[in-house]
């Protein structure tokens, strides 16, 4: 059964192709994965399923009384409301049926017999209704998943106005999960998630029997989760059937046929018009010639398949720091309450330090309290002088800077020439550079943050997340300029695959936690 048709559609914006005569299908249970690089157009066509934007061309079907819970990390959280209050607002429809049964109740004191068996009629339809959705189990549930998810340690009753935004992302995907809809819709759900949280959503996800369709650059997530993978590449949809690297095993089989056929078009071409060439002007020959450029004139040519380019990041060392950048003694985490233990920390020159822990436990609290933007809730901090930091943020929100400008305003130095050539390496195309950050794709605008790092010379860099939003391509980039550069790195990471081949050493700041 077909839960999602998308028949023929093309999109464009601002004078950019970014899908051509797209067809999809969603079948019942089906878990499939939408991949691509980054800027391919993966959000923009959730975006269109969902109908938050119109296509160009072509069709959206749905089927009929569908019940779709998408993570909308954009979705407004009022203050005033507790974690708790946001999380019940996902049995909304429970809640509605309750305050009818009661209004039922009501009427039955003042009605007729025939209407007083239709009110108890209703209420018993209404009753199986609930008990079939578990609506007298839904503090047991909400405390079952928000723990899974590690909402619990943020603590329930905390103002949804005070959460921070990878606490925010959580909450919303834990509501998500808890409507526990008939297909389910997550764009980049594990970028705020740590190890264990993960492994909690994989098993999630391959007990859920409905259908869902997830966006994601954790190869070994999606590996373990979906049987379906929808390819979107130069503006093309492909499907494809199986896991990941099921898909990739296909697809470079299917482009090295492409790139066959391609080469040996191109020299079936330049033997035709060497001939065409050699033969027009000659009566003899002529009409042989101009039968092969018939035959040429009509021939449909094969595209050279568009090589996507891997970025090159470049970290240049600065001069060299002292031997123990940080000293952290009787450090105790926290802003208004501690968040660990008092613990010693020290962080010598060369290391490749990577933070690890599940969230909440203080990761990025500990970076922020090293690098004196907030200070200890207790203990004390050492930087040694001679620390020249770059520093990559999560997140940088409501950017309205071209990359252009962003990186002239940090190097006003360099040529216009220059800015360019820098952002290109690092994957960015002109369209890009002329664009604001805040239309760029999560992974596009974590590579303008990411340029400005190959630019300056340091000694010591602090990544925190960096591989949220980040394709595949840019992922190995980034790993091969961390294993390159010969300067200190402070690294929060929550994928092993990305951080165990590249750390001397690791810090799990959960054997600190209180």
């Amino acid at each position: 059964m077909s839960l999602l048709n998308v028949v023929n559609v093309s999109h464009y914006f601002g004078g950019r192709e970014i899908l051509k005569n797209a067809n999809f299908r969603l079948l019942k249970g089906e878990h499939v994965g939408i991949v691509g690089a980054n800027g391919e157009g993966k959000s923009t066509f959730i975006n269109i399923i969902l109908g938050n934007e119109l296509p160009s061309e072509g069709k959206i079907e749905w089927a009929k009384h569908l019940d779709i819970g998408y993570l909308d990390q954009y979705s407004t959280l009022t203050k005033g409301k507790t974690i708790r209050d946001f999380l019940k607002e996902a049995f909304s429809f429970m809640f509605d049926l309750e305050q009818q049964i009661y209004k039922n109740y009501e009427e039955m004191a003042d009605c007729t017999e025939e209407r007083m068996q239709e009110l108890l009629d209703d209420i018993g339809e209404m009753q199986s209704m609930l008990e079939q959705s578990g609506f007298y189990m839904i503090d047991a549930k909400i405390e079952e998943i928000s723990n899974g998810l590690g909402i619990n340690a943020i603590g329930l009753d905390k103002d949804v106005s005070e959460l921070s935004g990878g606490e925010r992302a959580k909450v919303l995907l834990t509501k998500v999960l808890l409507q526990n809809p008939g297909i389910l819709i997550l764009d980049e759900p594990t970028n705020y998630l740590d190890e264990n949280h993960i492994n909690w959503l994989k098993n999630y996800l391959n007990e859920f029997e409905n259908a869902f369709i997830l966006v994601s650059h954790d190869i070994s997530f999606l590996n373990s989760v979906i049987n379906v993978v929808y390819h979107i590449d130069n503006c093309e949809l492909t499907r494809y059937s199986g896991n990941y690297d099921q898909f990739i095993s296909a697809y470079e089989m299917k482009k090295r046929q492409a790139d066959s056929a391609y080469e040996a078009q191109q020299r079936e071409i330049k033997q035709m018009e060497d001939f065409i060439a050699r033969n027009k002007a000659r009566v003899a020959t002529r009409g042989m010639a101009n039968s092969r450029q018939k035959k040429l004139d009509k021939m449909e040519r094969l595209d050279k398949g568009r090589v996507h380019i891997k970025p090159n990041f470049v970290f240049k060392e600065g001069r060299p720091s002292g031997k123990v950048l940080f000293n952290g003694s009787s450090l105790v985490l926290g802003y208004d309450k501690p968040l660990t233990k008092p613990f010693d920390l020290e962080i010598v020159k060369g290391e490749h330090l990577v933070i690890k822990g599940i969230n909440g436990v203080g990761k990025s609290t500990l970076i922020k309290t090293l690098l004196g933007i907030i200070k200890p809730y207790s203990g004390v901090v050492e930087r040694s002088s001679t620390i020249t930091l770059g520093y990559f943020e999560q997140e940088v929100e409501g950017n309205k800077n071209t990359p252009r400008d962003e990186i002239w305003d940090k190097f006003p130095m360099l040529s216009q020439g220059e800015v360019h050539a820098a952002l290109a390496a690092c994957g960015l195309t002109s369209e890009h550079i002329e664009s604001q950050i805040i239309t760029l794709s999560g992974g596009e605008a974590a590579k303008v943050r990411l340029c400005k790092l190959t630019i300056g010379e340091y000694n010591c860099l602090v990544l925190d997340e960096p591989t949220n939003h980040l394709d595949v391509l840019a992922k190995e980039a980034l790993q091969e300029a961390i294993n390159n550069y010969k300067g200190t790195i402070l690294l929060v990471c929550h994928e092993a695959d990305f951080y165990q081949n590249i750390a001397s050493r690791i810090i799990n700041l959960e054997d600190f936690a209180l």
